[in-house]
C-alpha cells in the first residue's frame, strides 16, 4: 500500500518543520494518529505532527508536491473509518488558549479539547457553548455545527464562532471572518471539511457561571413510564431548557459507577441556564413520572457541564448509527421501544434521543453552513461489543430505521452522519442550497481537491 516518496523531499520537509514527520512503519506514527475508537486504525503514507501554524503550511505544500491527499486529525474523536494512504496533519499540539474577558472572546488552537476552554473561561464568569463531552476536540466538533447541552437555549456552537485561522490548499495562511474571506468563514461554520486546515478558532463566550442541570436515572419497571413521560414533557418544553434521554445497558465491568454496573437504566438529562427554583419547577414532571433510582440534577458550575451527559472520557470500541428526526411523539416512542426497548435483546449499549428546536433552529444573521436546523430531535444508537459490529448492530439499527422511517429527516447534520464517502449520506448532510454553495466554496478554495473529504 502507499506511494513512493522521494527521500530527499522527506528530508527537506523534516528540515522545514518544528514538529515531527513520520513515514509509514516508523515508530510513533500509530500513537500520533490513534483514534478515540480503537477499532479504527489509520495507515497513512505520512503524518506531520505539527508544532505551529507554519508547520501546517509546510505539510500542505509538501502534500501538493507529492500528490498526497491531505486529512486532518486532532483528538481522533471524529474518525469513523480507517484512513489508507495520503498525509495526515496531526494538530493535537496546537493547544494554546487565550481568553479576552473584555471582549468575551477566546482564541483556541486546533488541538484544544473543550475541558481546558471551559476552565479558562470560568475564571472570568464566562462559558463556551460547548459539546456534551469535554474531551472532544473543540475545533473539529464546531466545524460540523456542534450540538451540546445548551443547544435549545444557545444554538449550535458554530453560531458563536467569530473567526478562523486557516491554511489553504495553496499552503497560504489566511484569516476567515466576517470581513476577510467571508465565504470561507461561512463555509467553515458547518461545512466540516474540504476547505482548508483550521489552525485556530475565535469563539464568543457567554456570561454564565452555573446551571440547574444534570441527570436522573430510572430502572426496572420505572423505565417505560419515565420514557413516555419524557416524550410528552419534552414536546411541550419551552426553549429555555435543553433535554435528552438515553436508554443504557451497562455491563458489569470496571469503569461505570458501581450503582449502575450490570443494570439497564433510563437517564433523563436536563440543562437550564437560569434560576434554580425555576429550573426545579420545569424539571418536576420528570421527577414525578416514576420512582427515581438516582438523582443528580441540581445547581452545578459550568465547569461540571460534562456531568450532564456523562459521556466516556476514555476511548473504547464503538459502532454508531445516528440520524435526525423531524418530530417524535408517544406513538414513535412505542414503536422505538418495540424494537429496541429494555425488554428487547438489543446490541446497543446506548440509545439516545436529544431534543432540538429553539435557538438551534435559527441561523445567525450572517448565515452559516450548518445542516439539520429544521429537525426536532437526534437519535443515536451505540454498540460497544465488536462482535456485534458486522451483523447484529447494523440489523438492529435497520429495525429502528424502519420503525421511525416516517420521522427521519431528509437532512442529517454532518456530525451525526455515518459514511461520508457514500454520496447519498454526504448529500444528505446539508439542504440543497447550502450543499450547492459549499460545493462552490470548496471548488474556489481547493480546486484540485488537495483535502480529501466526502465521496471520491
Amino acid at each position: 500500500m502507499g506511494i513512493e516518496i522521494e527521500a530527499g523531499a522527506v528530508a527537506r520537509l523534516r528540515d522545514r518543520v518544528h514538529g515531527t514527520v513520520y513515514l509509514r512503519g516508523e515508530e510513533g506514527l500509530a500513537a500520533e494518529v490513534a483514534c478515540f475508537n480503537p477499532t479504527v486504525r489509520h495507515d497513512p503514507d505520512v503524518v506531520v505532527a505539527v508544532a505551529d501554524e507554519e508547520d501546517v503550511a509546510q505539510a500542505v505544500r509538501f502534500a501538493r508536491e507529492q500528490g498526497l491527499p491531505v486529512r486532518v486529525q486532532a483528538t481522533g474523536h471524529g474518525s469513523e473509518a480507517p484512513i489508507a494512504g495520503g498525509l495526515i496533519v496531526s494538530t493535537r499540539a496546537l493547544d494554546a488558549i487565550d481568553v479576552d474577558a473584555a471582549s468575551r472572546l477566546v482564541r483556541l488552537g486546533a488541538g484544544v479539547r473543550w475541558a481546558p476552554v471551559i476552565a479558562a473561561a470560568a475564571e472570568f464568569g464566562l462559558a463556551p457553548v460547548t459539546g456534551s463531552s469535554t474531551s472532544v476536540g473543540a475545533v473539529g466538533y464546531t466545524l460540523g455545527g456542534g450540538l451540546g447541552p445548551l443547544a435549545r437555549t444557545h444554538g449550535f456552537t458554530a453560531d458563536w464562532v467569530r473567526g478562523f485561522r486557516v491554511v489553504t490548499a495553496e499552503g497560504e495562511i489566511v484569516t476567515a471572518d466576517a470581513e476577510s474571506h467571508p465565504e470561507l468563514f461561512w463555509a467553515l461554520r458547518g461545512g466540516k471539511g474540504g476547505l482548508g486546515v483550521v489552525t485556530e478558532m475565535t469563539l464568543e463566550l457567554v456570561p454564565l457561571t452555573t446551571l440547574y442541570a444534570g441527570s436522573v436515572f430510572f430502572e426496572g419497571d420505572a423505565i417505560e413510564p419515565a420514557f413516555r413521560a419524557w416524550v410528552d414533557w419534552a414536546g411541550a418544553l419551552g426553549e429555555e431548557a435543553t433535554t435528552s434521554v438515553v436508554l443504557l445497558r451497562i455491563p458489569d465491568v470496571e469503569g461505570p459507577p458501581p450503582p449502575l454496573r450490570g443494570r439497564t437504566v433510563l437517564s433523563v438529562r436536563f440543562a437550564y441556564p437560569g434560576d434554580a427554583a425555576e429550573g426545579e419547577r420545569l424539571f418536576a414532571p420528570i421527577r414525578a413520572a416514576a420512582p427515581v433510582f438516582l438523582d443528580f440534577v441540581g445547581v452545578i458550575p459550568t465547569t461540571a457541564v460534562a456531568t450532564i451527559h456523562n459521556d466516556p472520557e476514555e476511548g473504547s470500541p464503538a459502532w454508531i448509527r445516528g440520524f435526525m428526526l423531524d418530530d417524535f411523539d408517544a406513538a414513535d416512542g412505542d414503536a422505538l421501544f418495540d424494537v429496541a426497548g429494555p425488554h428487547v435483546d438489543s446490541p446497543f449499549l446506548a440509545l439516545e434521543i436529544r431534543q432540538l428546536g429553539g435557538a438551534a433552529r435559527r441561523d445567525t444573521d450572517d448565515g452559516t453552513a450548518v445542516g439539520g436546523r429544521d429537525s426536532g430531535y437526534t437519535l443515536s444508537a451505540i454498540a460497544a461489543d465488536p462482535a456485534t459490529f458486522d451483523s447484529a448492530a447494523p440489523a438492529a439499527a435497520e429495525a429502528i430505521t424502519r420503525a421511525l422511517q416516517h420521522r427521519i429527516s431528509a437532512i442529517t447534520n454532518v456530525n451525526w452522519a455515518a459514511d461520508l464517502t457514500d454520496p447519498a449520506v454526504f448529500a444528505g448532510a446539508w439542504p440543497a442550497d447550502v450543499r450547492t454553495r459549499l460545493t462552490e466554496a470548496r471548488a474556489t478554495y481547493d480546486p484540485e481537491r488537495v483535502f480529501a473529504f466526502g465521496p471520491a
